[in-house]
């Protein structure tokens, strides 16, 4: 199925859930400066051929526009006449779409994920035990204990996407680049926001917990 037999309609749902889930992570505070991107996939789905929408490059997130996504195919290319430029950061979505088939992807910077990720960067995951929003992943486990895995960060972004299919775990829905901050993906735009939510609790539990042992 080629992007032309996406209908308006299939499009304005998609642009109106990224818009508020856009609008709801502003007043939150999680983008700061410009930074993060939002994505959500569109019509059938195979790892050779998917389209998605996605934050346009450089715009203040704390405002709406009709400028605020376009679509690209899984290469990333605008997928309809723009003068619009996708997030740089379009190439991850790409291969965490390829290699997930997910629905929807939420990427945002933050003072706890960036500091998690640096404290915990020699072990290359955070690791999490016990904690209730575990359950905020789909894991269901007595007493789960998961690593959530914590990737390099590269100013040239493609040098990024090759360790995304080495680090990416099954049941962890979600990675964290290295003093970047954390991308979280379900099935849909709701299951996405539910795990970045609870990636984002997780990650300032840790954090407090490791301050409160360092003061034993």
């Amino acid at each position: 199925m080629s992007f032309a037999n996406i209908t308006t309609e299939q499009k304005q749902q998609v642009l109106g859930e990224l818009s508020a889930v856009k609008a709801d992570f502003a007043a939150r505070g999680f983008f700061p400066g410009t930074s993060g991107n939002l994505s959500m996939r569109i019509g059938p789905y195979s790892p050779e051929r998917f389209y998605f929408a996605v934050t346009a490059s450089g715009k203040d997130k704390s405002k709406t526009t009709p400028e605020d996504f376009l679509f690209v195919d899984q290469n990333g290319n605008p997928c309809e006449s723009t003068t619009l430029k996708p997030s740089a950061e379009t190439v991850i979505h790409n291969e965490i779409y390829r290699l997930t088939g997910c629905g929807a992807i939420f990427h945002i910077h933050s003072v706890y994920n960036s500091l998690v990720s640096e404290w915990f960067w020699e072990r290359r995951a955070v690791p999490v035990q016990g904690v209730e929003l575990i359950k905020g992943l789909n894991i269901w486990d007595q007493d789960a204990a998961i690593d959530i895995p914590i990737l390099s960060n590269f100013a040239d972004v493609p040098r990024i996407v090759p360790e995304i299919a080495e680090r990416i775990a099954d049941r962890i829905p979600g990675i964290l680049l290295r003093n970047h901050g954390i991308y979280a993906w379900g099935r849909d735009a709701f299951e996405a926001k539910r795990h970045l939510e609870a990636f984002e609790f997780l990650f300032e539990y840790v954090y407090r917990w490791e301050l409160l042992k360092s003061k034993k």
